[in-house]
């Protein structure tokens, strides 16, 4: 164990995930940093944010001078932990979005996440990342009655909104069995708009992309303070006339900002790849993304090796907002996890479970997902993604190119712009609320499972997590 206790050795770096463990990349970190560096833009961070921001940069303006600055290896985070879904999901209230600033504006940024899943695609093909995509959308299913209320007035919610059947749509059981034959399935809301991939081999294929373009990335190069217009490594002391701070869930190990964005951990398994007669009893020929109603999210792809890889919350919140390679792993939500899946698709039943991981994705207080720029210091930010960050990165590395070079764009009127999420409260109280929210979910799960009703429970949690 070597730098910020975290292991170096390309084998402990396959085992933070299955997505890492089946890249096919040799993880062996890059070169750090070798001292003192002057730069155009640095970035910290070599995430899907800091790698899709460096990457428009140097292709609008390749005479620019580009660092990535990474503590681990690309895609060490969540970029090369999570479920693989590039979805349209925006993590924001769309009301509260709409009260501020207009209900056009909320429209649009919802389209522009409709748009950025595409744009996405386009550039994996483009660059020939071969993360397997593939646009089948995403199934919501209901499997309670109290799931197929929720569902279904989300549905007629999105159609409110001017969103027509081409973006969200209700299937009958009947027509949601073909696509997914789900025990106790009632119906399912479905949007096309989302694509499976294999996430880590997105961020390791983008981390060759920039390079490519001539962005220097400096592997195991820690960052210990972000200031105006310099980052201070424990290599050295980087200066640079913009600052990108692309630090996600680990924004709380930098002083000064524990409070900005609370680590929650989101944990994750792998099947072995299933045979083919447990998919002609399932179905799933479609590989859609599913999740179902439940207020505890579970989260689901077929991968392109006919894997089931099923995530999902639950995961205690942990005190002062610390993170640790321990807290990946916990072998009762493992077990829930395990259970959901099985329950859902008794046909997988006795499939090995061949992963098991997990990590932290970053939430802000009030749940809403921010990107800006502070000229007046030279410092930038993308993040708070609350788990729905493949696709909403892009948009942030789009945005925050536009941003940078002074370019007044539609991207850049889009209302997230310079949003500021209020500080999270000093501890206890974090720990306290964070952890009464995840109780109160599964209560009201519990409760909804017992009687078929949607639980009064679930009006609560909204209003702790701003959806409201």
């Amino acid at each position: 164990m070597t730098r910020a206790g975290y292991p170096t050795s390309v084998k402990d770096y396959r085992s933070y995930s299955f997505w890492l463990d089946d890249c096919g990349d040799d993880l062996t970190p890059r070169a750090p940093l070798d001292g003192d560096a002057d730069f155009d833009v640095a970035i910290v961070g070599g995430g899907y944010s800091g790698l899709w921001t460096a990457y428009y940069l140097a292709g609008a303006d390749p005479s620019l001078k580009i660092a990535v600055l990474e503590r681990e290896i690309c895609g060490f985070g969540a970029s090369g932990r999570n479920g693989g879904w590039c979805s349209a999901l925006f993590a924001g209230s769309r009301r509260r979005t709409a009260r501020v600033h207009g209900r056009d504006a909320a429209i649009a940024l919802q389209r522009a996440m409709f748009a950025t899943v595409d744009e996405v695609g386009k550039v994996v093909q483009a660059e020939g990342i071969d993360v397997g995509w593939h646009k089948g959308g995403t199934l919501s299913m209901a499997t309670t009655p109290a799931h197929l209320a929720r569902l279904r007035a989300w549905v007629d919610d999105e159609r409110s909104w001017g969103f027509g059947e081409e973006d969200y749509v209700w299937l009958g059981a009947g027509e949601a069995a073909k696509r997914v034959d789900a025990a106790g399935l009632l119906g399912a809301a479905y949007t096309p708009h989302c694509a499976r991939i294999h996430p880590a081999k997105l961020v390791r294929g983008l981390a060759r992309a920039v390079e490519g373009r001539g962005v220097q990335v400096f592997e195991g190069t820690a960052a210990t303070a972000i200031e105006p217009r310099a980052v201070v490594t424990e290599r050295g002391r980087v200066t640079a006339r913009v600052v990108v701070r692309a630090t996600e869930s680990y924004t709380a190990d930098l002083p000064g900002l524990r409070r900005v964005l609370t680590p929650v951990y989101s944990l994750m398994i792998a099947t072995e790849p299933l045979a083919p007669e447990v998919w002609d009893e399932v179905g799933w020929s479609g590989r859609e993304t599913i999740t179902d109603g439940r207020h505890v999210l579970i989260y689901a792809q077929r991968t392109v090796d006919d894997r089931i890889a099923i995530g999902g919350r639950g995961a205690p919140y942990h005190f002062a907002s610390r993170i640790k390679d321990s807290f990946d792993r916990d072998d009762d939500v493992f077990a829930e996890i395990e259970r959901v899946l099985k329950t859902l698709m008794p046909a997988a039943e006795q499939a090995r479970v061949t992963h098991r991981w997990g990590g932290p994705v970053g939430i802000p207080r009030d749940w809403y997902t921010s990107v800006g720029f502070e000229r007046s210091t030279g410092i930038a930010w993308a993040g708070g993604y609350v788990g729905d960050g493949v696709s909403t990165t892009n948009l942030a590395g789009r945005t925050l190119s536009d941003l940078i070079l002074e370019r007044s764009t539609e991207l850049t009127s889009l209302p997230w712009v310079n949003h500021r999420s209020r500080k999270w409260e000093p501890e206890p109280l974090r720990w306290i609320g964070m952890n009464l929210g995840f109780r109160l979910a599964a209560a009201a799960d519990r409760r909804e499972n017992r009687t078929g009703r949607p639980s009064r429970l679930g009006h609560w949690l909204g209003r702790l997590t701003g959806d409201h």
